[in-house]
């Protein structure tokens, strides 16, 4: 039920260590105002229900199945939010969560862990945040990353990500550190965008005076100009939690730029990581995708091993699910590491998994 995609012996020996411990889930929430450029993402029918979508995702994440919402779930041009699989291994299992705000545009409905962020404007600004704030997130992030790392016995600790527009500034941040990412990213869409995302992101890069790309870009100066708030928290968490216990960086397109962020940050300052204790776990969708190349850029960016859930809805009874197969939603809400953790954990079959996804669409 776990495929590895990339570097298969460090891969294989994280998946040989971890095996029966217990995770730990933490959920970075944050906001760009990329994801309200018309057409960018399908997190969100509209560019208005985007600007919900990661608090809705939050208060599902933490309530699971309700009869009323503060902030219910945005509709999809198709299918269901991810948060149903993350929703269901975590409350079946009972798995310790931490919600972490990065920088909302909206304060969530259910407790959280506030971490003094704020919203990113638009990448084609070139002035996403301010660099101040770059450096408090990251500084922020580590100090959790060593909270929850030092808290880890018999555990390992999977971040996980809800910025809707978030593979658009993924984008950016690879296309700055030099990485051929162009059509090889990945999107909420059925077919990735990738023209649309080409164009955003060299204007914003352009803006920052960042191009034509050069290899000195100083990676929190990036992440300035053309990031989002989740990218940096997560690096700093990655990074401190990884000297201590392994780290599962739960997503796809995004998580794959995160790992390319922290290595320039390991090469441009003193920080300390152990990145074989780092893995990026996704969904079969997400690394199998045919509009994107998601293997070629886990090789592109060097040494990151690629892994996913082989997790299938093709036999699944709910139309909403079905469409998952098509290339609808894909991945978010850390929906491909929760469900890495039920195999890896907790021995959870393809059955036993598809029955608890499909019991919180029956309530």
């Amino acid at each position: 039920m776990i495929r590895i995609y990339t570097q298969k012996e460090i891969a294989q020996k994280w998946l040989n260590k971890y095996q029966y411990f217990s995770p730990i889930f933490a959920c970075i929430l944050g906001f760009t105002e990329t994801c309200l450029i018309p057409g960018i993402s399908a997190a969100g029918a509209t560019p208005e229900a985007r600007k919900y979508t990661a608090i809705a995702d939050a208060e599902f994440l933490i309530n699971g199945v309700k009869s009323h919402y503060k902030y219910p779930l945005p509709p999809l041009i198709e299918g269901v939010s991810p948060v149903f699989i993350t929703r269901a291994v975590v409350e079946s299992l009972n798995i310790p969560l931490y919600l972490f705000n990065a920088g909302l545009l909206y304060v969530p409905s259910v407790p959280y862990l506030d971490l003094g962020g704020i919203p990113a404007n638009c990448l084609t600004t070139g002035n996403a945040l301010p660099l101040d704030m770059v450096y408090h997130l990251f500084q922020q992030g580590l100090d959790w990353g060593k909270k929850l790392g030092n808290n880890t016995q018999k555990q390992y600790l999977i971040l996980s990500e809800c910025v809707v527009g978030g593979t658009t500034t993924a984008l950016a941040i690879l296309t700055g550190l030099g990485i051929k990412a162009t059509g090889k990213v990945n999107s909420s869409h059925p077919n990735c965008n990738h023209k649309q995302k080409k164009i955003i992101v060299k204007q914003g890069l352009k803006e920052a005076n960042l191009y034509p790309i050069s290899n000195q870009i100083e990676p929190f100066k990036l992440v300035a100009s053309v990031g989002d708030p989740m990218q940096i928290v997560v690096a700093g968490m990655a990074i401190a939690a990884s000297q201590k216990t392994g780290v599962l960086l739960a997503g796809g397109t995004q998580m794959l730029a995160v790992y390319a962020l922290i290595k320039a940050i390991l090469k441009s300052n003193q920080n300390q990581a152990k990145l074989d204790n780092i893995v990026v776990g996704t969904t079969r969708w997400v690394a199998e995708d045919p509009t994107g190349d998601t293997v070629s850029l886990a090789e592109s960016i060097g040494d990151v091993p690629l892994l996913a859930t082989q997790l299938s809805f093709a036999k699944s009874s709910y139309p909403q699910l079905q469409v998952y197969e098509q290339g609808y939603v894909k991945e978010g809400v850390g929906a491909g590491g929760a469900a890495i953790a039920a195999h890896l954990s907790y021995n959870w079959t393809q059955e036993k998994l598809l029955f608890e996804i499909e019991n919180l669409l029956t309530l």
